[in-house]
C-alpha cells in the first residue's frame, strides 16, 4: 500500500488489513455458494429486512476467525450478538450489505469489515464477491483496488459528477430535488458499491441518508486513504452519525449544502 493522507493517527500494522481481507475473501466464498441459487432460506427480522442462511454463516466465519487470532478483541455486527473484550479494539462487521440485492441475485453486495482502536478507524474492506473486486485500506499506509493503489477522481465541478445512492426513499424530498437540479449525474448504484466507486475513481460521491454503523465503519478509513472525505450528512466525521457521504474531497462542501436545503415544516 501507498503512505495514506487523510484517517490520521499512527499507521496501521499492513497485517491486520491482509488479516481483514482473507477474512472477507473467505466470508464472500461462502456468500457465492447461495448466490442466485433456488436455495436460499430467507427470514425477516423485527424491523422488516432480510436476514438470510448466507448472511448468518458469514458473520459467524468472521467471529470466529477473529476468536482465534485476537480473542481480547470486542466484534459488533449486524447478526449476532456483540462481543465484549479487553484489548480496546472492535471489529465491525456486515456479512452482506446489501441483502435484498444478495436474495434477488443482483451482483453489488459486499462483505464489509472494519477495524476500530484506541486511535480510530484502522481498518476498512469492501469485499465485492459476485465481481471479484475488493477495496481496502489501513489508516496512514493507502487504499488499494484488488492489490492496486487507488485514488478518488480529481474533478471539482457538480456538473458532470457521478453521485450514487441506494435509493431515493429515504432522502428529504427538498435535498432530492437540490441534487436533481445540480446537473449531477445521478445513479441508485447503492450500498457499498457506490462507496467503493468512489474510492476507485469511478464515481464522485456517495450518499447515504440512513445508515447503520456496520454500513459505514470501513468507509471511515478507506474514503480519506483514497484521498476522498467521508462524513455523516450533516459534515461530522465518523462512522456512528447515522448516515453517510464519501466525495472525491473536491465536492464534498458543495454536496453537504446540497443535502442541508430547509424544509417546510412537516415535509418528509
Amino acid at each position: 500500500m501507498i503512505s495514506g493522507s487523510g484517517s490520521g493517527g499512527r499507521p496501521t500494522d499492513p497485517a491486520l488489513v491482509e488479516f481483514a481481507i482473507d477474512m472477507a475473501l473467505e466470508a464472500g466464498r461462502l456468500t457465492l455458494e447461495w448466490f442466485a441459487t433456488d436455495s436460499l432460506p430467507i427470514d425477516h427480522k423485527s424491523d422488516g429486512t432480510p436476514v438470510t442462511a448466507a448472511d448468518l454463516a458469514a458473520e459467524k466465519l468472521i467471529r470466529d476467525r477473529i476468536a482465534d487470532r485476537f480473542p481480547d478483541d470486542s466484534v459488533l455486527g449486524e447478526e449476532h450478538p456483540d462481543t465484549s473484550g479487553s484489548s480496546g479494539r472492535t471489529w465491525v462487521i456486515d456479512p452482506i450489505d446489501g441483502t435484498k440485492a444478495f436474495t434477488h441475485g443482483v451482483p453489488l453486495y459486499s462483505n464489509l469489515i472494519a477495524l476500530i482502536d484506541e486511535a480510530g478507524p484502522a481498518v476498512g474492506v469492501i469485499n465485492l464477491p459476485a465481481l471479484g473486486e475488493v477495496v481496502a485500506a489501513g489508516r496512514g499506509i493507502g487504499a488499494t483496488h484488488n492489490g492496486v493503489a487507488c485514488h478518488v477522481s480529481s474533478r471539482n465541478e457538480i456538473s458532470g459528477a457521478y453521485l450514487c445512492t441506494s435509493g431515493t426513499s429515504y432522502w428529504r424530498r427538498q435535498s432530492l430535488i437540490n441534487v436533481l437540479d445540480s446537473d449531477c449525474v445521478v445513479r441508485t448504484w447503492g450500498d457499498a458499491y457506490g462507496y467503493a466507486l468512489v474510492a476507485t475513481g469511478r464515481a464522485e460521491a456517495m450518499v447515504d441518508p440512513q445508515a447503520h454503523p456496520w454500513d459505514i465503519a470501513p468507509m471511515a478509513v478507506i474514503i480519506p486513504e483514497a484521498g476522498g472525505e467521508f462524513t455523516n450528512t450533516t459534515g461530522q466525521p465518523g462512522w456512528r452519525g447515522g448516515s453517510g457521504v464519501a466525495t472525491n474531497g473536491h465536492l464534498h462542501q458543495p454536496i453537504l449544502d446540497l443535502l442541508a436545503a430547509d424544509l417546510p415544516q412537516g415535509v418528509l
